[in-house]
């Protein structure tokens, strides 16, 4: 495993020609997308970059058949008119324009929580219990089967949204109340009590962990996007322990066929087991983002690394010069 970045591919910004940002859309996280997306932006910008904001795919289509941009850096975030669910990636690829990061595949196998698990058990790669929770079943069956306490969520939504920790069978039903309100199927998963970890990923290097710890009980949206008591420990952990959460999160991010840079959700228990939740294809760029101080812990800046991230658009034939 690399724990070295390689040489910018590109030194002179003109190279990557007229960028979109594409930030915004439709999606749940709409409102955290346009304050990563005003970040991407001005970092490009300042690099000397010749980017410009895009709201929504809709818009984006229009631009891109006007041949307005030459690339996409891809900051939505979500489905349903977010990102990261490969049709913003099949539509980029059926235009001819690159685009950052995880093409459709990847994309759209990490959006559906139950899929990318699947892929995972599939290769010993570990995560915790869960039981897709079809329409018409009972959420009370699939409580018994893992046995409390559960987490319910909505299998293709990020940033926390309806997501809800239940201990003990009275709060079933609401949980499901909520995770129903956004589409998509249902995950009950086994609750694992532990620390919090994510990993981000930059190309071949898995960045050095961060250990979350919220000054609530849980990791929830008002902890990522809005309290300022969230500690945020990077690394977080040391040795061969480090060394091993790095080892695994590249391992998931590979085999759920993504690239270029994303995000490894991990779960850590009392007995030191590292448990796989998710992986985010366009995290996050706000001021309380994880991507961004994971990186700074190696060395990149915020410029740095939206620069480094803009080059995972370049194909094989781009970026061999000044």
């Amino acid at each position: 495993m690399s724990t070295v970045f390689p040489t910018p591919r590109l030194t002179n910004p003109a190279g990557f020609g007229r960028v979109a940002v594409l930030m915004g859309g439709t999606s749940a996280e709409r409102e955290v997308s346009l304050a990563s997306g005003g970040n991407v932006l001005d970092a490009l910008r300042a690099r000397g970059v010749d980017a410009h904001a895009v709201d929504g795919i809709p818009a984006l289509v229009a631009a891109l058949v006007e041949k307005k941009f030459d690339r996409v850096f891809n900051i939505l975030h979500g489905n349903k008119g977010g990102g990261e669910d490969g049709v913003l990636q099949g539509l980029c690829e059926a235009l001819g324009v690159p685009v950052t990061g995880s093409g459709v595949l990847g994309s759209a196998l990490a959006m559906d929580k139950i899929r990318t698990k699947q892929v995972w058990l599939a290769l010993g790669l570990p995560t915790p219990r869960y039981v897709r929770l079809a329409k018409g079943a009972k959420v009370q069956d699939a409580a018994r089967e893992l046995g409390l306490p559960v987490i319910v969520k909505p299998a293709c939504e990020g940033s926390s949204v309806g997501i809800t920790r239940v201990f003990d069978e009275a709060g079933l039903d609401a949980a499901v109340e909520l995770a129903t309100r956004y589409p998509g199927e249902l995950l009950v998963e086994q609750l694992v009590t532990g620390g919090e970890y994510t990993v981000g990923v930059l190309g071949d290097v898995a960045l050095p962990s961060i250990r979350i710890v919220p000054a609530g009980e849980y990791y929830d949206y008002h902890a990522k996007y809005q309290a300022e008591d969230t500690q945020y420990l990077c690394p977080g952990l040391a040795g061969d322990d480090e060394a091993a959460i790095r080892r695994l999160a590249l391992a998931a991010f590979r085999a759920a066929g993504c690239r270029g840079w994303g995000r490894v959700d991990v779960m850590r228990d009392a007995a030191g087991n590292n448990w796989l939740l998710e992986v985010n294809t366009a995290p996050g760029m706000t001021s309380h983002s994880l991507v961004p101080k994971a990186a700074r812990e190696m060395g990149l800046s915020f410029e740095d690394l939206c620069w480094r991230v803009l080059e995972t658009s370049l194909g094989d034939g781009e970026g061999g010069h000044a």
